[in-house]
């Protein structure tokens, strides 16, 4: 029988947010406006030609699957078998809900763990973590994850993050900085990775790069990494 050996679960602050309602609306803000539309374009292409540099791999683990913005590019490939997780179990509704049709009898929806993925090791050929990562301001707690995405993957990861050393990231930091003058301590759920910072700590949980891809090459955040497992 399979014995989870990962570390403790994580349950981090903004986890909550994820209701039903929270939920439905976050299925629907990809669509809300032109810019958003157009985003989301460019993130289904980088995650086409991501998926494309892992081999196109046949198992997939895509965690977390949010509202299920990523199937349609996941299902293209008609042998891929797509294991659909969350934290959120009302996530996963409303994604299964909106499920694209024919999609159905290819995926099978998981509620779990980033911190502690209910499969056994090495049981797909690759993880596909879109929009996790910047969540993730512990360094501990970006290297638990990395450690269990090493156990249960046997090939690839593609994740994606904030990195440094582009304009974004300096006007962020510009405008923390002012945060903080100003004494302003809100709670923070998004942060920016030097990318030396994010490369150490993926060879530290056993991964080489591939490649990487840039939403916006000098001027967006977002990266996405291709790793393969050593």
């Amino acid at each position: 029988m399979f014995r989870n050996t990962a570390p403790a679960d994580v349950e981090l602050p903004f986890s909550a947010k994820y209701d039903a309602g929270h939920s439905e609306a976050y299925h629907d803000k990809h669509r809300s406006s032109l810019r958003r539309r157009l985003s989301n374009r460019r993130d289904l292409q980088l995650a086409r030609n991501a998926l494309a540099l892992a081999g196109d791999p046949q198992w997939v683990l895509d965690l977390p699957c949010g509202a299920g913005r990523f199937w349609e590019v996941l299902g293209e490939h008609p042998a891929r078998q797509i294991i659909a997780a969350d934290n959120s179990a009302a996530m996963l509704e409303v994604a299964l809900r909106h499920c694209p049709a024919g999609l159905g009898g290819r995926l099978r929806p998981l509620h779990t763990s980033a911190f502690a993925i209910d499969l056994p090791d090495r049981s797909v050929d690759s993880i596909f973590c879109m929009r996790l990562l910047h969540h993730i301001g512990e360094p501990g707690h970006r290297l638990a994850i990395l450690r269990e995405f090493h156990r249960v993957t046997r090939d690839t990861v593609i994740l994606s993050l904030w990195v440094d050393g582009n304009y974004l990231a300096w006007r962020r930091r510009r405008q923390e900085a002012r945060r903080q003058r100003r004494g302003n301590t809100a709670y923070q759920n998004r942060y920016v990775l030097p990318r030396a910072t994010a490369e150490a700590e993926f060879a530290a949980a056993g991964f080489e790069i591939i490649e990487h891809l840039d939403f916006l090459p000098l001027h967006s955040m977002w990266r996405i990494y291709v790793l393969r497992r050593i």
